[in-house]
């Protein structure tokens, strides 16, 4: 098998950052199922703009903002879903994968009650530590679209969670 320069630069790029693009897409979305498929729609694509991509200045700050474009989708796909069957079923009690901690699901119903710029820029900003440009050209918005949203996402959190287990949930203290 041949491969070329553009497919190992391509796979490169795929082995560094898919694990991170999932998280991102999990954490986004809440589907532990998805965020894999998110990530991988993200990345195919990637491939199909890389010849342009590759020579961009960040091309994973791109690969955030498709993470986030298909993950606002569907999670407004399952919102339009939902509305459509409501009236025939009645939602169960969610299933969390990996550790049971009270910490960890508190934080995920709170995240889900955010809308869905804000939950992105908490995320971005907290969970995975990017700056607010870095954050802001994920998502496609301004640096004080960036602060704005996450200042106001961390205190609908901190009202939701209490003051203290906000930002030690988000940064993983609260986790372990």
């Amino acid at each position: 098998m041949v491969v070329d320069h553009r497919s190992a630069e391509f796979h490169d790029f795929f082995e560094r950052h898919h694990a991170e693009l999932a998280r991102f897409a999990w954490l986004l979305t809440g589907e532990a199922g998805a965020a894999d498929d998110l990530a991988a729609d993200a990345l195919v694509a990637l491939w199909q703009r890389w010849d342009r991509l590759r020579a961009a200045e960040n091309p994973l700050a791109y690969a955030r903002g498709v993470v986030a474009n298909l993950a606002r989708e569907r999670i407004r796909s399952a919102t339009r879903e939902r509305r459509r069957i409501a009236l025939f079923f009645s939602r169960g009690p969610q299933q969390t994968h990996g550790p049971d901690l009270a910490a960890v699901v508190d934080v995920r119903a709170a995240l889900d009650r955010l809308p869905f710029r804000k939950r992105a820029c908490v995320i971005l900003r907290h969970a995975f530590d990017l700056s607010e440009k870095d954050t802001a050209l994920a998502l496609g918005i301004s640096v004080g679209a960036v602060k704005s949203q996450t200042s106001k996402g961390m205190a609908e959190l901190e009202r939701i969670l209490g003051p203290h287990a906000a930002g030690d949930v988000m940064t993983g203290r609260g986790t372990r």
